[in-house]
């Protein structure tokens, strides 16, 4: 098994390089989203229909809406619409399968967008999710080295939350093992909606009396749920909470003192590679010609992928000034409600 090697999102994948002289004002490129509402997804969508504007392609796009059984026929539709080429963000990685297994049968080539897809057809694009998780606990462990811990895990239908959650307990298991970390409270979180984060989080609070000294959760939604519940019993702020995909609202938290780290994942690069993959395998390119493509077989069920990880990046208050500087979130953003003089990049 050959590991994938994670790649600079800065420099992957240029318009450049995978294009060329060809344009590709011929292709269609459909994007099935799983829950649209999701703020992080507009920033890639974004990307991606900028990315298909210049190579001369177009896009089209439907909204599952957190329903696996709409994604189907969303995928469906974008085929009888003329798509040559489909993104698909899967709101369930098996429950997609049909669908994929057919755009294969009919030639029209599928990118996994930031979920597995676990299929040899589809190409898998993505950050590397078990480094996201050890950035997650190790910035969490920096804060409470010991103490009572609840994971707020992602979606049991998404095979990044259990990568996640391996990448976390990478770093944690020792601790756990030692006996300085006690794991009071653990669940999957339906959908990745912050509500039900936000309910499981309730629960493990009153279960332990609100001893809770730290939450691994998943992502800035997830993370979001979690302080909430916190903020209910006046523990937001006193407890490290872990996120990822540099939501505005989860990097003011940064900010504030209630969120310890999100993890960023520069989802305007991820869409870039998304559009670029697309059009070049709707070209006819081989999945393993494509720029910066590797074998990757660490999924659920060993199933070798064609793929390429782009590399996160751990933002706490200490360095709020680098997703200010990319342009990705306004600084008066990231320092609403923050005091004067708590954090140099809100100076």
């Amino acid at each position: 098994m050959r590991k994938l090697v994670p790649l600079f999102a800065g420099v992957l994948l240029s318009a450049t390089a995978l294009s060329g002289a060809v344009q590709a004002e011929d292709i269609t490129v459909g994007v099935s989203w799983s829950n649209f509402q999701e703020e992080r997804w507009k920033t890639d969508e974004a990307a991606i229909k900028a990315q298909l504007e210049a190579l001369g392609a177009k896009y089209i796009s439907a909204d599952a809406q957190s329903s696996a059984a709409k994604q189907l026929s969303d995928v469906e539709s974008l085929i009888s619409r003329g798509a040559n080429a489909l993104i698909i963000l899967a709101q369930d990685a098996d429950a997609i399968r049909p669908a994929v297994e057919k755009a294969s049968a009919e030639g029209i080539p599928v990118v996994g967008y930031d979920r597995l897809i676990e299929i040899p057809s589809a190409y898998y694009l993505t950050f590397d999710n078990k480094e996201v998780g050890r950035i997650q606990a190790q910035e969490v462990f920096k804060v409470k080295p010991e103490g009572n811990y609840v994971f707020i895990k992602g979606s049991s239908a998404d095979p990044n939350a259990d990568f996640l959650h391996s990448g976390q307990l990478e770093v944690l298991q020792g601790a756990i093992d030692a006996g300085k970390i006690k794991v009071v409270g653990e669940a999957y979180t339906d959908g990745w909606l912050p509500a039900n984060a936000q309910r499981n989080m309730e629960q493990f609070l009153t279960a332990n009396n609100n001893h809770v000294d730290a939450v691994v959760a998943s992502n800035d939604g997830t993370a979001g749920g979690a302080v909430a519940a916190l903020a209910a019993q006046g523990l937001a702020g006193s407890v490290p909470v872990s996120g990822q995909d540099g939501d505005h609202a989860a990097l003011n938290r940064v900010a504030l003192g209630t969120q310890t780290v999100s993890v960023w994942k520069d989802s305007r690069e991820l869409g870039k590679a998304a559009a670029n993959i697309a059009v070049e395998l709707a070209k006819g390119t081989e999945l393993g010609k494509v720029e910066g493509a590797s074998k990757w077989s660490d999924g659920p069920k060993g199933v070798e992928m064609t793929a390429t990880f782009l590399k996160p990046l751990a933002i706490t208050k200490d360095n709020l000034n680098v997703v200010i500087d990319a342009g990705w979130v306004s600084k008066d953003t990231v320092c609403q409600g923050v005091p004067a003089g708590s954090v140099a990049a809100c100076h």
